[in-house]
């Protein structure tokens, strides 16, 4: 068995000690060495030739944003982010998903134990190392929206995980100012759902924002699911909204995309669209499976462009996925869905 071989990066001793223990407590990884500043994982990166970094974002000499940068731009290799769950943490760990970096993974704090914050870092080390190589995303511009787009009144779900940061931003920039109803989950933690709302207003035409209990639907705005104890659905007859229902994890999630699916089903039905983007695991596949029994048409982001191809893999191969498309053609794809000069589907 060839493990995966990982390279630890902190400032702090004490966190290198617990981020190894946690990695090396799974066979199949192998902690080859550690690092207390960027200067010294440079080094280590040239001499240890790891399969993966976990990285810390707050060092001295260079932070972990800038040494993410050189690393995607000189020498792309999985990187996953160690980040505080503080505000400052949270735009930093958005900014750095953007860089390229596989994924982030929050500290302890407020009560949260190290087995706890860090129980799923080892599955992620070791998919980050079956992931594809990132060139970083320093993009100035967004590119233009859509034009000549007219909404013939359906909703657009979309459901994502690792990689859907990246994602996100390449189908949102490109939606216009009166762009359809859209629904998102993406799995994140709770600090860090208002800062990618945030990040992905900046670079839209359209508004977007984190989902508030009650928010009506309307054209021109998307909603993205708070992280933490809720779910977001949606409810409604003739005119829908927002809904954040406390439940527990569903797949392992909360929020799931599974349960903004169904919503979507029981809500909308055929006067839908479905996307599922990139992630690990299954979250949403068999909810989109639902919208396409249904009548909704559904796309699922194909393999090579995606970081993880789990989610849209399993939905997919089970038949829940009506079309398959690399992540460039999909905001365009669910725009001409959209659209009431173009309603039927090619």
């Amino acid at each position: 068995m060839t493990k995966t071989t990982v390279l630890v990066v902190d400032d702090s001793l004490t966190m290198r000690s617990i981020v190894s223990a946690m990695l090396q407590s799974d066979p199949e990884i192998e902690v080859v060495g550690t690092a207390g500043d960027p200067l010294q994982a440079r080094e280590a990166i040239k001499a240890l030739n790891p399969d993966v970094v976990t990285l810390d974002i707050e060092m001295p000499n260079m932070n972990g944003l800038e040494f993410l940068e050189k690393i995607m731009r000189l020498r792309p290799m999985p990187v996953i982010m160690i980040s505080t769950l503080t505000q400052q943490g949270a735009d930093a760990s958005i900014r750095a998903l953007e860089l390229g970096a596989f994924d982030c993974v929050g500290k302890p704090s407020g009560g949260v134990t190290a087995a706890e914050a860090f129980a799923e870092l080892p599955a992620k080390v070791k998919a980050a190392k079956r992931s594809r190589p990132r060139q970083a995303n320093v993009a100035g511009k967004p590119p233009a929206p859509a034009q000549g787009f007219e909404p013939n009144g359906k909703v657009v779900a979309i459901g994502s995980s690792t990689g859907g940061v990246e994602a996100l931003l390449t189908i949102i920039s490109r939606f216009p100012a009166n762009c359809p109803p859209t629904v998102i989950t993406q799995h994140m933690p709770a600090t860090f759902t208002g800062s990618f709302a945030q990040r992905l207003d900046r670079f839209s035409a359209a508004r977007v924002a984190e989902a508030k209990d009650g928010a009506p639907l309307l054209p021109g705005h998307v909603y993205l699911a708070p992280g933490g104890s809720t779910h977001l659905e949606i409810s409604g007859s003739t005119s829908f909204r927002c809904r954040l229902r406390e439940s527990g994890l569903v797949n392992g999630h909360r929020p799931s995309v599974d349960r903004l699916f169904e919503s979507v089903t029981a809500t909308v039905a055929e006067n839908a669209v479905g996307v599922i983007l990139t992630g690990m695991g299954r979250d949403g596949a068999q909810g989109l499976l639902g919208m396409r029994r249904a009548g909704a048409a559904t796309i699922g982001q194909d393999e090579p462009t995606s970081v993880v191809y789990g989610m849209p893999r399993v939905a997919f191969e089970i038949g829940a996925v009506e079309r398959q498309l690399p992540l460039s053609r999909i905001a365009g794809e669910v725009l001409r869905l959209c659209n009431q000069h173009s309603e039927e589907r090619v």
